[in-house]
């Protein structure tokens, strides 16, 4: 029988760090809750990140890399059109996650205007998602592509606040009619 390799330090404070992050939100994450829950000492996380913010940094770009593999997963999957397989991903991950909405919207919710560093990583983040669909679409339709981005990213916060994908299918309905 094999064993699971024992998990570092960093590991487990990013791992802890993205779970509460995720669900209870970055300002009611306090370090010393991140230091108990990944039982590691106080010197270990810092070891490892100088701040919060170098923490919240380093989930949110192990968030950008998990969460894209699997919408890449989802959509190559999809034997429907690839883009309407994205929308439907956002069902996928609603019901799988309750309805939590964006990571990364929550925390730019969360973060003072003037911290560019986290700000660097959401729109980075949410660069590369405008760059997916701008791939699934005809390259010359570039306001199509960001009306649907636009779109994607209303149905996520949209279906979060009703938690309900009743939002997530409309957009599915206006996609549809401007794919006709």
């Amino acid at each position: 029988m094999q064993t699971e390799r024992k998990k570092g330090a960093r590991e487990r404070i990013v791992e802890t760090a993205t779970y509460l992050f995720h669900t209870q939100g970055y300002n009611a994450t306090g370090i010393n809750q991140v230091i108990r829950e990944a039982s590691v000492a106080k010197a270990s996380l810092y070891q490892h990140f100088e701040s919060k913010e170098d923490l919240a940094i380093a989930y949110l770009k192990q968030r950008h890399i998990s969460w894209f593999a699997r919408l890449e997963d989802y959509v190559k999957n999809d034997q429907e059109n690839t883009v309407l397989s994205a929308f439907r991903f956002i069902c996928y991950m609603n019901e799988r996650e309750n309805y939590r909405g964006c990571s990364f919207l929550n925390i730019l919710s969360e973060i003072p205007a003037n911290n560019t560093r986290i700000l660097a990583v959401i729109r980075e983040h949410k660069c590369d998602l405008r760059d997916f669909f701008r791939k699934l679409l005809p390259e010359e339709e570039e306001q199509l592509t960001d009306t649907v981005y636009l779109l994607f990213e209303s149905a996520i916060m949209e279906s979060r606040m009703f938690r309900d994908n009743w939002p997530v299918q409309r957009a599915v309905e206006i996609v549809q009619s401007l794919l006709k």
